[in-house]
C-alpha cells in the first residue's frame, strides 16, 4: 500500500491536530487530490512518522488529526557531508534530490573558481531555500524521517577554513593514487569534496589536500559532476554505510 508522506514544521505528537499550510498544503489538495477522511503520513524531521487523517479542509489550509506515531526507517550509520561545486539549476537540483535519497547527513553547497552558476548575497538565501525544498521532497518520497542539512553556499576557501570534526575528507580526483573504496574502509564520518563542471583548478585542489582531504578516484573514466557525486555517495554507503 503507498504511503502519502507530507513533511510540516509543526509539532507533531499522537492526538495532536495540525494545520498544513503554504506548500503542504497545496500538494496535498491539488497534487495528491486527498480529501477528507484519506490518511497521510506526517514528518517534521524528528526521526518519526505520524499517521494521520485529514480532517477538514479550508482556504489554502488542511487540518490533520495524528493517529499514531511510528519509528521510521533508521537513518545511514555513515554520517556523509557532501560538499559539492555548485553547478548549474538542474544538475544542482538532481545532486541535492540523489544525495537525500542515498542518506546523506548534510549538504554544503561550494562557490568554486569554475561554478558556471555565480551568487550574491540575496540569491544565496533564495537558491539555498530552493535546495531545501527539493531535500524536504525527496524525504517525503524515499521514507526518510530526517531532513538533511542543506547548508547557505559558501566560497570554497571558505569552506577550507571551517574546523572540522573528526572523519575522513576525501576529494574526488580522476588522476588519484588512491581508490575511494580503499580510502573510505572503517569509516563512520565522510566529507566528500566533488568538484562543479569542469572541476576545481589546481591551486583549489592543492588548497584542499592542505586542509586535510584526501584525493581518490572513483574509476576510469571522467565523470559529470552530478554523475560523479551520485555515483560516490552510492558507493559509501555500499562500503561503509547501509547498502546491501
Amino acid at each position: 500500500m503507498r504511503v502519502i508522506r507530507v513533511h510540516t514544521d509543526a509539532a507533531l505528537a499522537e492526538g495532536a491536530r495540525v494545520t498544513l499550510r503554504g506548500t503542504a498544503a497545496a500538494h496535498v489538495t491539488r497534487v495528491l487530490r486527498l480529501g477528507i477522511g484519506d490518511a497521510v503520513t506526517l514528518f517534521n524531521g524528528d526521526g518519526n512518522d505520524y499517521p494521520a487523517r485529514i480532517g477538514a479542509l479550508g482556504r489554502g489550509t488542511v487540518e490533520a488529526s495524528v493517529t499514531g506515531l511510528t519509528a521510521a526507517r533508521a537513518e545511514s550509520p555513515l554520517a556523509v557531508t557532501l560538499a559539492q561545486g555548485i553547478a548549474r539549476a538542474e544538475r544542482m537540483d538532481l545532486v541535492i534530490q540523489k544525495a537525500t535519497e542515498l542518506g546523506v547527513a548534510a549538504i554544503a553547497p561550494v562557490a568554486t573558481a569554475r561554478s558556471v552558476v555565480k551568487l550574491d548575497a540575496e540569491n544565496s538565501g533564495r537558491k539555498a531555500a530552493h535546495w531545501r525544498g527539493i531535500a524536504v521532497a525527496a524525504c517525503e518520497q524515499c521514507g526518510r524521517a530526517r531532513v538533511p542539512e542543506v547548508a547557505e553556499p559558501v566560497t570554497l576557501a571558505a569552506r577550507l577554513a571551517k574546523p572540522r570534526p573528526d572523519g575522513v575528507r576525501l576529494l574526488l580526483s580522476p588522476d588519484a593514487d588512491v581508490a575511494l573504496v580503499a580510502a573510505v574502509r572503517g569509516a563512520t564520518a565522510v566529507e566528500l569534496l566533488v568538484g562543479p563542471e569542469g572541476g576545481l583548478e589546481e591551486s583549489e585542489r592543492d588548497s584542499a589536500l592542505a586542509a586535510g582531504y584526501r584525493a581518490c578516484r572513483l574509476g576510469p573514466r571522467v565523470l559529470r559532476s552530478e554523475t560523479a557525486a551520485i555515483a560516490a555517495l552510492a558507493v559509501l554507503q555500499a562500503i561503509a554505510g547501509d547498502f546491501g
